[in-house]
């Protein structure tokens, strides 16, 4: 089965590096479940929202230079939350990522703070001037 992406996954992926969205855009060709982008690049304001909601650690994100994205698994046509999806998620966006070779990392690898919905281009591959307005 194909999948495809809403106009509003779409323009989630607006100001993402073309990198991460090549590898985005694989993996939903690779894709045995369906999956929405639920945010690429993130302002100031917004990540100093979510630090403070503690949906992020850090006002260093790489959503803030357009280097990183969330996803959602759909596996019904729903948005989900049950973690085996994204396990199921991060695979199709490692061998994406494999067949385009290019580098990334997956939050759900990080010993700190788990952040199975997320997606990154590494900073010594990609290194990026944090935005100060």
């Amino acid at each position: 089965m194909a999948f495809f992406f809403s106009q509003a996954s779409l323009n989630k992926l607006d100001g993402v590096h073309p990198d991460l969205v090549s590898v985005v855009r694989r993996a939903l060709a690779l894709t045995k479940m369906d999956f929405c982008v639920l945010q690429g690049l993130r302002t100031l304001a917004q990540e100093e929202e979510y630090v403070k909601e503690g949906k992020s650690t850090t006002m260093h994100s790489r959503h803030l230079t357009g280097h990183a994205v969330d996803l959602g698994a759909t596996p019904d046509e729903q948005l989900s939350w049950e973690n085996s999806y994204y396990f199921i998620l991060a695979d199709t966006m490692k061998q994406a990522a494999n067949d385009l070779n290019i580098p990334i990392e997956w939050g759900g690898d990080w010993v700190s703070f788990k952040d199975l919905d997320h997606f990154q281009l590494p900073w010594a591959d990609y290194p990026a001037e944090q935005p100060t307005e």
